[in-house]
């Protein structure tokens, strides 16, 4: 919002043919368009025409006070006695000089800017007290002239832009931190701030008339409301909202954190052993090709693919325990192998079926076949053992 009054200082040259020194007002201020008021540079005198256009207000204001104001468009001439009139007429048969003044008025709205000097303490659950700023925009304009001269000139010896914007600006802070204050005993949470900056911006404009209607001000609209955060309690919110994504608890974050740092760090070993010293600080038990498993999840993106069988959580495949319930998730290993066999000559290992050592050339000793068992028979004529199946006897020559 720039200037709200006008900065035309000159006099307003009468026109001609009047004793009095009567002249016709009317608002050419080019700064207009920027202001909310403007104060004619003269007292009223008797028989001056004030000139009122469609979008303007003109405030008669005497002694502290306002007695009328004419808000239709019209020239009204000042000829009654008991009009807000006074000048060098009255001062010459009483001696008394009071100060009557003309204030014209906008009634269009204006577009206005408001931010916190001080910070609300807000006092979170999870985060304890939090110092919190608030910025926004809001459009605005003169809902009851009698009131805005009475309190901004009257009460606040208003006589510049600053000052009427100053005073609208705190009453704006002041009703951002009551609607934030009754939405906490709510329930909001510093976390919430963000998702709920919509219904903090209509419930000041709910309680805006209240507060603004003593000003003779109308609020019709707050946007842009910003709240921000200290920088550290933000950083812990976005590194929450990392673990959440990720499925993980603190200690595996930091471990995982820690490889992603020292794989970025081009220092070589430097870099490797701080991230080792990080790994083995965030927690006992916590792996280096955990932590590896964990930085390649921060880095591509981990894809969690095994559950545990005793609550179901999904954890990384190499996970030997569930992080969640701490469920031992190791499987039983396959049985060993037949142990590999060696040279009797020189001790090397051999590959299975090989006839000579591949390191010195010895022979390697087969392990003897298993043989058929041979079947006898006895001859019938002479009595001997005959193996095999012959049709007669090799001994004597008789048919078997």
């Amino acid at each position: 919002m720039t200037g709200l009054f006008s900065k035309k200082t000159t006099d307003i040259p009468p026109t001609g043919g009047s004793v009095l020194g009567s002249i016709t007002i009317n608002w050419e201020d080019q700064d207009k368009q920027n202001n909310v008021m403007w104060k004619v540079p003269r007292n009223i005198r008797l028989n001056d025409n004030i000139v009122v256009r469609e979008d303007e207000i003109a405030v008669f204001y005497r002694d502290g006070k306002v007695l009328t104001y004419f808000d239709q468009p019209n020239r009204y001439a000042l000829t009654d006695f008991n009009a807000p009139i006074v000048g060098n007429l009255l001062k010459f048969f009483t001696g008394v000089q009071q100060q009557a003044e003309v204030y014209y008025l906008q009634k269009r709205y204006l577009d206005g800017k408001f931010g916190s000097t001080q910070p609300y303490q807000f006092t979170d659950p999870t985060f304890g007290l939090v110092n919190l700023r608030v910025f926004g925009e809001y459009r605005w304009k003169v809902s009851s002239p009698e009131n805005f001269i009475n309190q901004f000139v009257g009460t606040f010896a208003a006589e510049s832009s600053d000052d009427v914007e100053s005073r609208l600006k705190e009453q704006m802070v002041i009703l951002v931190y009551n609607a934030m204050g009754k939405m906490k005993a709510q329930g909001l949470k510093v976390t919430d701030l963000a998702a709920n900056l919509t219904t903090i911006e209509q419930a000041v404009l709910a309680l805006a008339p209240d507060n603004f209607g003593q000003y003779g001000v109308e609020i019709n609209k707050i946007s842009g409301l910003t709240i921000s955060l200290p920088d550290e309690v933000q950083k812990a919110i976005d590194t929450r909202s990392q673990i959440q994504v990720l499925g993980v608890n603190y200690m595996q974050y930091q471990a995982g954190q820690a490889m992603v740092d020292a794989a970025n760090n081009q220092s070589g070993t430097a870099g490797i052993g701080a991230g080792l010293g990080v790994g083995i600080g965030a927690g006992a038990g916590m792996g280096y090709a955990f932590g590896g498993q964990m930085a390649q999840g921060m880095a591509g993106g981990m894809q969690p693919n095994r559950s545990c069988p005793n609550c179901g959580s999904l954890i990384a495949a190499s996970s030997t325990f569930c992080p969640n319930c701490g469920t031992s998730l190791q499987q039983q290993q396959p049985p060993a192998q037949a142990k590999a066999q060696t040279c009797a000559q020189c001790g090397s290992p051999l590959q299975v079926g090989a006839k000579f050592c591949p390191n010195c050339g010895a022979a390697v000793a087969q392990a003897p076949q298993a043989s058929a068992p041979v079947q006898t028979k006895t001859c019938p004529s002479c009595g001997a053992s005959v193996s095999g199946s012959p049709k007669f006897c090799p001994q004597c020559g008789k048919p078997m």
